[in-house]
């Protein structure tokens, strides 16, 4: 593990607790009090990531307000799913786990990157279930033409007869200068919480990443960016887009990601472009994007 002295110390206590969803165990972090009258604000973490991730966030909000952080399937401490991954079953672990935890109310929802992407799409699907909506550059992937599909088809078929590699590295250390190597704005420190967070000791005494290998595979599901943005005109919470001024994210995109391209997408959303911020601004900058998100909240 990271050196106790240069650890991040959490300032809310998180508590751990793995439920049935849809067959699979769901690891979640809870924090707030779990007795609290009002639904939990559900944080949804990004691709490779894990609930946990929002820790830093979490301490930095005013307000103890409860808050609910699943791992997605196959990532974090959740199982991994024996079929491969599907991405429509996102929107039904997400719709099973609101069905626990605010069957009779809309929830807040909250996500970064591909759980932004999974709560604005589930905001347009089930538009009754959403109360809110902060989505921290979850604003789908590039667009694909068909014309790659037999080559994708192809590799798929190659790639699943196969072991997928696992990445592993010599200490907690390492990967912690991986992560800050991709994610230069992170301090010491918070690079450390990402690697506990997203690597798992093996009895070899390497360190491997706990999501599941077969995330790399190739999708043989081309992505319609046209159907994610018919969801998207569906949404009727009031919703809330965090882009970061230094990120990439939008540029991978090419002219989806234009902000004009965007706002057609997400007509009635409130943009706020942050300052010397990443992709990963909530573990970058966690104070500034509490800030941010913390007043949105409390009038939603």
């Amino acid at each position: 593990m990271p050196g106790e002295q240069d650890s991040y110390r959490p300032r809310r206590g998180p508590r751990h607790l793995s439920l049935q969803v849809r067959g699979l165990g769901v690891h979640l972090t809870r924090w707030g009090d779990p007795g609290a009258h009002d639904p939990p604000v559900v944080l949804l973490h990004g691709w490779e990531d894990a609930g946990e991730s929002f820790q830093l966030m979490v301490d930095a909000f005013a307000d103890d307000r409860p808050l609910l952080a699943p791992d997605w399937r196959g990532f974090g401490r959740s199982d991994w799913a024996a079929a491969g991954y599907w991405f429509h079953d996102y929107l039904a672990d997400l719709d099973a786990l609101l069905d626990r935890f605010s069957p009779d109310g809309p929830v807040r929802l909250v996500g970064h990157s591909m759980g932004g992407h999974i709560a604005s799409l589930y905001a347009g699907v089930r538009p009754a279930r959403v109360r809110c909506l902060v989505n921290i550059e979850g604003l789908g992937v590039p667009r694909a033409s068909s014309d790659g599909v037999p080559a994708r088809l192809r590799r798929w078929l190659d790639e699943v007869k196969s072991a997928p590699p696992a990445r592993d590295y010599a200490s907690f250390g390492q990967l912690a200068a991986s992560i800050r190597a991709h994610h230069p704005r992170l301090c010491d420190a918070r690079a450390d919480f990402l690697a506990s967070a997203w690597g798992r000791l093996g009895a070899d005494g390497r360190v491997r990443l706990k999501a599941d290998p077969r995330h790399r595979w190739v999708n043989p599901v081309p992505y319609h960016r046209e159907d994610a943005e018919a969801c998207w005109r569906n949404i009727e919470a009031p919703m809330l887009i965090l882009v970061g001024a230094e990120s990439r994210y939008l540029r991978r995109l090419g002219a989806d990601g234009e902000e004009a391209a965007l706002r057609r997408a997400f007509p009635r959303a409130e943009w706020i472009h942050v300052p010397d911020a990443g992709h990963l601004m909530h573990v970058e900058c966690p104070e500034r994007v509490a800030s941010l998100i913390e007043p949105f909240l409390r009038v939603h």
